[in-house]
């Protein structure tokens, strides 16, 4: 337990014995890796679906057996949600049994049907009948507007996509197809992240971890489509580069000036989409924008935490993306716990919350980090580290 002590100086924490000023204490250390499953219980799968006219894919975060309690914050005004009012707190269901994430736009919400399905045929659900299998499994999930971009604007997630992730998540390779083994810790062009632009720059898939002092594991999956510039103008670094721990790996330097002219015109222009007429690629351009990200914890919250969890958690995208949630992006954040223990106390629930924000802005990072430059006959998108770093 934390507990607090204001004796007229700085806030203190009193932490097994030991007293010391809040922000004294040692860097943070990410788990083993540094990823969302770090949080015991949780499990990723992604399919990732590139050629023959796709660019896009979808991610699925599992539920421990049992389910997780869960809330979500929604502050872009285009969203593509689905099931997003069962996490609100007077809403009766306490827990959910998985979570999509998902290119498509609204389309790729298919994927939440597959999830289900595939949850259904395992008996995974919320009981609503004597049988066995009559189960409703409870699947909130959101989308990102990457329509178009692999060069057919037909190709986009089904709810097939949703069923080779929740394979790929559980590992059991029900489906029989390679996707069923893919990485629940990677970063990049990959599930969700696939198709996702930032900028003009190319985005991606992103994830991080942090081991609070106390034990508690905090953990983000992003996924960067944001209509704004992860950049710093001044200097051309990404603007939530100085929030990345040892583990993150070696934060980036600031470009030089032939590279700094070059990502600001990138990053100012609107973009070429050489399938759609003008008119066609400004509409697009107006709608095809969203973040999403995913935090999760081992601590015990309650669902009124979880919302709480996730509202804070939006400020991780606003470190690391200028400007955000705005008229023509879908931003959300959805927060999960895991824990069966008691609620913590307000210091302890602080920190968690302050971590919160912070491992969203490192998964957006890795994830501009982790991605290739990507052409397609839709377009051509640079990676930050295309121009940056030559």
């Amino acid at each position: 337990m934390h507990k607090g002590l204001h004796r007229g100086g700085p806030l203190l924490l009193r932490r097994r014995g030991v007293t010391v000023p809040v922000g004294s204490r040692r860097p943070p250390a990410a788990g083993p890796h540094n990823a969302l499953i770090d949080v015991p219980g949780i499990r990723v799968g992604h399919h990732t679906a590139v050629g023959d006219g796709f660019l896009t894919g979808t991610t699925v975060v599992l539920a421990p057996d049992g389910g997780m309690t869960a809330g979500v914050d929604v502050r872009g005004a285009a969203p593509g949600t689905h099931e997003t009012d069962l996490l609100h707190p007077t809403a009766s269901v306490q827990s959910i049994h998985a979570l999509v994430l998902s290119g498509g736009a609204a389309y790729g919400l298919a994927a939440c049907t597959g999830v289900m399905d595939g949850l259904a045929e395992r008996g995974i659900g919320l009981p609503v009948g004597p049988g066995a299998g009559e189960v409703v499994p409870l699947v909130p999930g959101a989308v990102i507007f990457d329509l178009g971009r692999g060069g057919d604007f037909r190709a986009r997630p089904t709810a097939d996509f949703g069923r080779i992730a929740l394979a790929a998540a559980l590992g059991d390779g029900s489906d029989g197809s390679q996707a069923a083994r893919s990485d629940a810790t990677a970063v990049g062009s990959l599930g969700a992240g696939t198709g996702a632009v930032t900028s003009n720059l190319k985005g991606g898939l992103g994830q991080a971890s942090v081991v609070l002092p106390g034990g508690v594991v905090v953990a983000a999956l992003a996924v960067t489509n944001a209509a704004g510039s992860p950049i710093d103008p001044t200097n051309g670094e990404l603007l939530g580069a100085r929030l990345l721990i040892p583990a993150d790996g070696r934060p980036p330097g600031s470009p030089a000036a032939g590279p700094l002219e070059e990502l600001l015109a990138i990053t100012s222009r609107r973009p070429e989409r050489p399938l759609f007429s003008a008119e066609q690629a400004q509409q697009a351009q107006a709608i095809g924008n969203t973040t999403l990200a995913v935090v999760a914890t081992d601590a015990g919250l309650t669902k009124t935490q979880c919302n709480k969890l996730a509202a804070v958690a939006q400020n991780g995208i606003a470190r690391a993306l200028n400007p955000v949630n705005t008229m023509v992006d879908g931003d959300a954040v959805f927060a999960v716990a895991t824990g069966g223990s008691d609620p913590p106390d307000l210091l302890a629930f602080h920190e968690i919350l302050t971590a919160a924000a912070n491992v969203v802005t490192r998964a957006i990072v890795r994830a501009l980090l982790g991605v290739a430059g990507t052409s397609t006959p839709a377009g051509q998108w640079s990676s930050w580290r295309d121009v940056a770093e030559g």
